[in-house]
């Protein structure tokens, strides 16, 4: 099975968990087309503030299969992407698109089926006067995403896997579902899931500890 059939197999949350609870991109990152689930590997592109010039090169040389990943700076009033765009990404094989910023064509997104993730939706478009960067590191929606970093989606939001962070966390992930599925089928049968997790212990534990991790030390 290839990393991607896997990645797709799994919801980021189990990523996130396998990530340390971390990696998702900040919560009002949307989906604004029919379907949000999508795994591939990071193009990057840094925009300068408001200006769509570097956006159609980008989306020309990002390759089938990737993820378009656009640090728009978070600006919400100028809109980098539209139907246009999305129709040449979906026609092209890209696997998705995600921008720190705002898009507009909404009536039109919503019914394709090319992931299309941002902040925000307004009529105004960029300008196209200055020169971006593509192929680096890029701040987007509260994460680091380097070029070659994996992008998984679905309902629940966002999670970036760094590239050479993949194999054990996609291996950790696949651990935890087999988990999860477990602590599932116990419950339907009727288990409690404080004892199932054994949070009595853990309350006891800290309980003579006062709470404070320091007081941990007594116990070595």
């Amino acid at each position: 099975m290839t990393i991607r059939k896997r990645l797709l197999a799994l919801r980021p949350a189990l990523l996130s968990d396998a990530l340390g609870k971390a990696g998702a991109m900040d919560h009002d990152m949307r989906c604004w087309s029919a379907n949000c689930r999508m795994a591939g590997p990071a193009f990057t592109l840094r925009v300068h503030t408001a200006d769509i010039l570097m956006v159609g090169k980008a989306l020309s040389d990002c390759p089938k299969g990737g993820v378009l990943v656009i640090d728009g700076q978070g600006e919400l009033n100028t809109a980098l992407w539209g139907a246009i765009t999305t129709t040449c990404a979906r026609i092209k094989g890209v696997e998705g698109v995600v921008i720190d910023g705002a898009i507009r064509d909404v009536g039109l997104i919503q019914h394709d089926k090319l992931p299309v993730f941002a902040r925000a939706v307004v009529p105004n478009a960029g300008g196209a006067e200055y020169r971006g960067e593509i192929g680096i590191p890029v701040q987007c929606a509260g994460a680091v995403v380097s070029p070659g970093d994996w992008i998984v989606s679905d309902e629940d939001g966002i999670v970036v896997v760094p590239r050479d962070k993949l194999e054990a966390t996609v291996a950790a992930a696949e651990r935890l579902r087999k988990v999860e599925v477990k602590i599932q089928r116990e419950i339907e049968r009727g288990k409690d899931l404080a004892a199932l997790l054994r949070y009595d212990e853990v309350i006891e534990s800290k309980t003579a500890t006062g709470g404070l991790p320091q007081m941990r030390f007594l116990g070595k």
